[in-house]
């Protein structure tokens, strides 16, 4: 089940449950649409895949499956990043 994290790692924006910001990678790497796109060009800072619109989980089951309490927020070393982006920025996410 996902965990649903509650803010994007690099700049911390709030991700509420139902966001339809809300991006995630193969691990659960959270990042709001904007750095995605414009920042990350598609690439995760964390492990080199995709991302893909996070599901929003129905109203009624977030009681009983809330979202995680724990924030990460670790905006992305722009210089150690710059060499994982080059390498996958222009290849599907499928061949990476």
């Amino acid at each position: 089940m996902l965990e649903i994290r509650l803010n994007c790692e690099n700049c911390d924006k709030e991700l509420r449950p139902n966001s339809n910001e809300a991006m995630i990678c193969t691990f659960e790497c959270t990042f709001c649409i904007n750095c995605v796109q414009n920042i990350l060009k598609n690439v995760c800072p964390n492990c080199g895949g995709g991302f893909e619109k996070r599901p929003v989980r129905p109203k009624q089951l977030l009681i009983k499956y809330p979202p995680t309490k724990e924030r990460i927020f670790k905006p992305i070393d722009k210089k150690k990043f710059e060499k994982l982006l080059l390498l996958n920025k222009e290849k599907d996410p499928i061949k990476r």
